[in-house]
């Protein structure tokens, strides 16, 4: 999911830029059983609830975890999602114009060619403008394919990735990030050509905390990950851009609230967990920009 389309403004945003910009985050609850949750905020720090119902899962092993949206350049919504916990190879794909309305679900089968691959986790979107395709990341764990470090076998992920340009044909899975360790749950941020940001989970057992990491081009390679900016079991992170500064969304697990962080250059990060507010149960989804004309229309639907 695109969430940066703030700074890259496709047509239908371009049309209709007298209008109030407001703030989409899709999201789920727990058990995934009941499909896409949705919640919207007019000033990127404060959110409030849409309901759930949008879109219930039909494809895989019929979750719906981990939502990424996207919005192509003829205003169509594109959503990926994980399906399963282990078993399945690909993820969930569906696409609207209107978010209440979507087209017939599939199951994107991206890894069926590794027939050892465990998973295939948190599918993130994200639209590429220079070449107008989608690139979509995901984690994947493959046994014995990379060195065993402080992970076991069976969650020793990497990240792996697809592109396309009308999610009917897509590129052959190719990896994405091999950072060195167990990795998943990555979104990538561009501040502008030939600089984009990698936001990610280091899922190795002592850390399991977020991390970034740059490069001058959107494939990679992802050079310079940085020391934790985030505390113990956080994860999910998303990225949105208000005003000035980025702000990076992240699911703290344990305590079952959300955090935080505000940024300039991804550098230095300011806390400010204490100046959000989140939908209770609010789980990993990601934040794109939306008109006030699909948002009246999703509010009063409801």
């Amino acid at each position: 999911m695109n969430r940066f389309y703030f700074l890259f403004l496709p047509a239908f945003l371009l049309f209709s830029s007298c209008q109030k910009q407001s703030y989409l985050f899709t999201s789920f609850r727990e058990p995934a059983t009941d499909g896409l949750h949705l919640a919207y905020s007019n000033d990127g720090y404060h959110w409030k609830d849409l309901g759930g119902g949008f879109l219930k899962p039909e494809v895989g092993g019929k979750l719906m975890r981990d939502p990424s949206i996207a919005r192509g350049n003829d205003g169509t919504f594109h959503l990926v999602w994980t399906t399963n916990w282990k078993g399945d190879k690909g993820f969930g794909y569906a696409s609207s114009k209107d978010l209440m309305h979507w087209s017939p679900q599939q199951f994107i089968p991206v890894m069926e060619h590794e027939s050892e691959v465990v998973n295939v986790w948190a599918p993130e979107l994200f639209y590429d403008d220079e070449n107008d395709r989608f690139v979509i990341i995901w984690a994947s764990t493959i046994p014995f394919k990379f060195p065993k470090g402080e992970e076991d076998e069976r969650n020793n992920h990497r990240m792996y990735y697809v592109t396309t340009k009308d999610f009917q044909t897509f590129s052959k899975a190719a990896l994405f990030l091999d950072p060195g360790f167990s990795v998943i749950d990555c979104v990538i941020a561009k501040r502008k050509k030939n600089d984009y940001v990698l936001v990610l989970k280091d899922n190795t057992r002592p850390q399991r905390n977020i991390k970034v990491a740059f490069s001058k081009d959107v494939l990679g390679p992802y050079q310079n990950v940085s020391e934790p900016f985030t505390g113990f079991l956080t994860e999910g992170p998303t990225v949105v851009k208000v005003k000035n500064e980025w702000l990076i969304y992240f699911d703290q697990y344990r305590d079952k609230t959300y955090g935080a962080m505000e940024t300039s250059d991804f550098k230095t990060f300011t806390n400010i967990s204490k100046e959000i507010t989140v939908p209770k149960d609010h789980k990993h989804g990601t934040i794109i920009p939306i008109d006030s004309k699909t948002l009246k229309n999703m509010k009063a639907a409801q």
